[in-house]
């Protein structure tokens, strides 16, 4: 039986590249299993084998348990076929504690009679763990790395690779790149986006589709990264088709779009090559939003650009004949731009941007005349200087008000003066306006509402208790001083004449 069970240890750590330790701990596990089903499961066994016989010794043991001890409802409090109390333990082995075991010999069963059924299984059990543990220790550091192999096969979509450690990864159907057609035997690279640790499906998930993979294919073929001459601040992809990249030179010797395209192109070919073909647009990263605008929106060329900090968006202003480059196909040149930048970009003719402008000028000049009682003539150097609402007339720094041509000091605490007037006084009566709404409103009759709450929910539109009794909880979670228990009583306090009854709870005041 020892040689039997070291010539199977060798065998299958040869294999599959295991541990024998791990293959020993399987086959103490199997031979462990096949004891307690021949003795129908009532005993605890343990089986050692020695590592370098490969004889075997099999032992039953019990567990020490305290002499009285704490039973979980409905739970057997002891089981005299595999625990043992502690008094008793202590019979045989002065020393021993709560948590040891007692154990005696036991004959050993013959290992050729478990070879093809509970040993098999629980070793090759053991070696996919002891696989995917090897696997998980080889890759957790490599995540957000670019990772090839070559493909092994395709089922249903997905490509399954065999990578250079003879590890196997997936690409799933989702990150593959459209109409991309791989074969058997064909050479991938791919992001390795995260390691799935479910004892299930493929361990090692790779893609082809992310931002990341055009990032780490440019540090392959351009040295100067790698050697932090330049820096890499964006990468947005449309996969197989279209991508766009940011670069930044950190020295000023090199010129980053340059060195990224390489000599005749080969460097960003090769990327290219990589992924199916995909157009790569290198452009300049600037620290100047508007500027960066421009330069991820080439190859078109921008006449004006209208930034919008708020709405965090750009108006962007081109020729008329090259709107449909600007904004490329299916939209896709202002879409990659717009990924790569973070900004929302709006695609304009020189005429409609002017219009456009026109129109926003003169709305804010007609609000400035209408609100604040001024001529036509300061107006409208209100709005060319950027001002477009009473709020920015009463709060903004002095200066930038006092750089307005013809403006000064008098004039500008004039207009803050009145400006600030204008919004107190709106304060007030909308202030008012909610307390009579109240006042006029049944939210008051549903008990636990009080004058704040109800004035907090007429603001969003709920004026009644009806409308109240159709809400969910989740619709007032984020009112203030409202939680989700208080919540779902007024909703049903609310509806409490949907059903002929009404609630007792007092209102709050």
């Amino acid at each position: 039986m020892g040689k039997e069970i070291l010539a199977v240890v060798e065998s299958v750590a040869s294999e599959r590249g295991v541990d024998a330790g791990t293959i020993f701990e399987a086959l103490e596990a199997a031979l462990a299993s096949a004891t307690r089903k021949r003795h129908g499961d009532r005993l605890d066994a343990r089986v050692a084998i020695n590592r370098m016989s490969g004889d075997s010794e099999t032992f039953r043991r019990w567990e020490v348990v305290a002499d009285d001890p704490a039973v979980e409802e409905g739970e057997d409090p002891f089981d005299p076929d595999r625990q043992i109390r502690l008094t008793q333990a202590r019979e045989r082995i002065p020393e021993i504690e709560v948590g040891g075991f007692i154990e005696e010999p036991l004959p050993s069963i013959p290992f050729g009679r478990i070879a093809a059924q509970v040993a098999k299984q629980v070793i090759v059990q053991k070696v996919r763990e002891a696989e995917r543990i090897q696997i998980i220790e080889a890759y957790r550091d490599r995540v957000g790395q670019l990772v090839s192999g070559t493909v092994k096969r395709i089922e249903r979509g997905n490509i399954y690779v065999e990578l250079s450690s003879g590890a196997e990864a997936v690409i799933l159907r989702d990150e593959t790149i459209p109409r991309e057609m791989p074969r058997p035997g064909d050479r991938l690279r791919g992001y390795l986006r995260a390691l799935n640790t479910d004892t299930r499906g493929p361990l090692l998930l790779v893609s082809r589709v992310a931002p990341e993979l055009l990032v780490e294919l440019f540090k392959l073929e351009v040295p100067e990264i790698g050697q932090g001459l330049i820096e890499i601040k964006g990468a947005a992809r449309d996969p197989g088709q279209r991508a766009k990249i940011a670069v930044l030179s950190r020295d000023s010797r090199v010129d980053a779009v340059g060195a990224c395209v390489g000599m005749r192109g080969a460097r960003v070919q090769a990327v290219s090559n990589e992924l199916a073909g995909e157009r790569i647009d290198i452009v300049q990263w600037d620290d100047a939003p508007a500027q960066f605008v421009i330069n991820a929106m080439s190859p078109a060329e921008v006449r004006s650009i209208t930034l919008d900090e708020d709405s965090h968006s750009m108006d962007i202003a081109v020729d008329e004949n090259r709107l449909s480059q600007a904004i490329g196909r299916g939209g896709q040149n202002v879409r990659l731009a717009s990924q790569l930048t973070g900004w929302s970009l709006n695609i304009l003719t020189e005429t409609q941007a002017h219009e456009k402008k026109q129109e926003e000028l003169d709305a804010a000049q007609k609000l400035f005349v209408e609100q604040l009682n001024i001529d036509d003539e300061i107006a409208t150097l209100l709005a060319q200087a950027g001002f477009s609402s009473v709020e920015e007339v009463a709060y903004v720094p002095t200066g930038e008000l006092l750089s307005i041509p013809d403006f000064d000091e008098e004039l500008v605490e004039q207009l803050r003066g009145r400006a600030r007037d204008l919004l107190l006084t709106q304060a007030i009566a909308s202030e008012e306006k909610r307390e009579k709404a109240v006042e006029a409103s049944d939210l008051l009759e549903v008990p636990g509402m009080d004058t704040m709450l109800a004035g907090q929910l007429i603001q969003r539109g709920i004026t009644s208790r009806e409308a109240l009794a159709e809400l969910a909880v989740d619709d007032l979670e984020d009112l203030e001083g409202l939680d989700r228990e208080r919540a779902g009583r007024m909703i049903m306090a609310a509806r409490s004449h949907w059903f002929g009854t009404d609630a007792a709870e007092p209102r709050e005041a």
